[in-house]
């Protein structure tokens, strides 16, 4: 009896566990059998596994293989598993040394004519072999420049199996075969404008309320006409933004991988923007999927914005399905095979039309809604969900006047951004050792106690409280904000004139 050994990784929403791939060559019917938990496209690398060992000019014995995925009781999916599982099944038949396999972590799908092609999640792969304490992981050679983003691992990447035996000490002649490339591997023109924040004519209080937001990670919505600016307030957010730290721009490229919508060339340090349609759907924002679930937008919009244009046009279901990763800042999706969890921890930006038509406010005569028709229209928002938004403001159209007499000095993404920093270092070194970065991850109780300010100075608040203006979730909400308002201005601690602003921007709109 042979046997042969290596590893792969069984991912699971954006992280993985090692999975041991058990090759036994043995006398029976010729043939090979998975074990272990495979999914339908699992059991399918059987074929190609064959296929692509004689096409790489090697050949098997006539006996029976089995492959082994073990632990057994994980579930295991996808065709990431054809790498390993064709080096295992080639050691146990005496073409590959065993000695280098054990060391090294396989992520793969290999086509029927040998060569390999790249595969979603490789990144998240070389992330979870990393943590299970290996340092070494071959890859196809399309997601080489994804997997080396990760510090302290070597990466390997080959275009075949053949060279992959090869690179494992088999005695084997190299034969030159060109690489698959996914589409994205191939060159296209990925540059954006850049969006700056000196486009924005007037509003200065909606302008002053996106700083806000982005310096205390706040929650906005935006109720305004169409027209009037809301859309380019919403796109201008991300870019005033600090950057990325590391660990985090890994976890962004690691969804963006596991989503599969484009291949990772480079690790960006900006923050995602996701803007999904108002026709989207509850598995599209969530994520899911029946037995390889993917993320959705709340997660590929982790550490940057997820906007919600049009936001009273979004299902009901789909809005209230963000309340609890908004508490939380993760989305669990639970199959009755596996469960998946994804970051979610993002800024919400809701923006909505005043009512159905758009014009009430702007122009009466020409609104064609009943007042019970605007209120129902609003009321797509629960209650709920825009209690867990701290920012309410509205944002009014420019009038010919303004537009005219506009000629500066506008804020710039870059002077805004600076702003959005500074701030972000005085709550740093107040909330060093807590756990928290930001102001909005600031638990009420520890506002209430540790952080607790005069009476005097929450007077408005605590008078808002009493005659049930707000909730007690608002109020805690409204400290959060006064501290963002006062560490933009440097002040020690908010004054009253921050926790009037920042009730204000609670409930100005209503």
């Amino acid at each position: 009896m042979s046997l042969g050994r290596t590893y792969a990784v069984a991912l699971f929403g954006a992280g993985g566990n090692l999975v041991e791939i058990e090759a036994d060559l043995a006398n029976g019917l010729p043939g090979l059998n998975l074990i272990g938990l495979p999914d339908r496209a699992l059991v399918e690398a059987a074929d190609r596994v064959r296929s692509a060992v004689v096409n790489a000019g090697l050949a098997l014995p006539a006996r029976k293989l089995t492959v082994n995925l073990s632990p057994a009781a994980l579930p295991k999916q996808g065709s990431g598993f054809d790498l390993g599982i064709a080096l295992s099944v080639m050691c146990a038949a005496g073409l590959v040394p065993p000695a280098s396999l054990a060391s090294t972590v396989h992520f793969g799908e290999l086509s029927l004519d040998g060569r390999l092609r790249p595969t979603p999640g490789a990144l998240p792969a070389v992330i979870a072999a990393r943590a299970a304490g290996f340092t070494r992981v071959m890859v196809p050679v399309g997601n080489a420049a994804e997997a080396e983003l990760v510090p302290g691992m070597t990466i390997v990447p080959v275009p075949s199996l053949r060279q992959a035996a090869i690179s494992h000490g088999a005695e084997l002649a190299p034969i030159d075969v060109p690489p698959l490339l996914g589409a994205s591997e191939r060159p296209v023109d990925d540059s954006e404008p850049e969006l700056d924040l000196s486009e924005v004519v007037g509003n200065h209080a909606a302008i002053d309320a996106v700083i806000t937001a982005a310096a205390g990670g706040h929650h906005l919505f935006m109720l305004g006409p169409p027209g009037a600016g809301k859309t380019m307030l919403a796109s201008r957010l991300p870019g005033i933004l600090p950057d990325l730290c590391l660990d985090d721009a890994l976890e962004v490229a690691s969804i963006a991988s596991l989503s599969g919508a484009r291949q990772i060339q480079s690790l960006s340090l900006r923050p995602p923007l996701e803007a999904p349609h108002h026709g989207t759907t509850m598995a599209a924002m969530v994520g899911g999927g029946s037995a390889n679930i993917k993320p959705g937008a709340i997660a590929r919009a982790s550490h940057g914005v997820l906007f919600l244009d049009e936001a009273p046009e979004f299902p009901a279901t789909v809005l209230d399905a963000l309340r609890q990763p908004l508490e939380s800042g993760t989305v669990t999706i639970q199959r009755a095979a596996s469960t998946a969890s994804f970051p979610a921890r993002f800024q919400l930006v809701l923006a909505a039309n005043p009512c159905p038509c758009g014009q009430f406010g702007v122009s009466d005569r020409d609104c064609t809604c009943a007042p019970i028709m605007r209120r129902r229209y609003l009321q797509r928002l629960s209650g709920p969900l825009l209690d867990r938004v701290d920012l309410h403001v509205t944002v009014d159209r420019v009038s010919a006047v303004i537009a005219a007499s506009a000629d500066g000095p506008y804020v710039t993404t870059a002077q805004a951004r600076a702003q959005v920093e500074a701030a972000r270092e005085i709550m740093a070194r107040r909330l060093r050792g807590t756990g928290w970065q930001l102001n909005s991850q600031v638990s009420g109780a520890y506002l209430r106690t540790r952080l607790r300010l005069a009476p005097a100075v929450t007077r408005p608040l605590d008078r808002a409280l009493e005659r049930g203006h707000i909730t007690m979730r608002g109020y805690d909400r409204v400290l959060r904000v006064a501290w963002t308002l006062a560490d933009i201005e440097g002040a020690t601690t908010p004054t009253t004139e921050h926790l009037s602003r920042g009730l204000f921007l609670r409930k100005g709109i209503q």
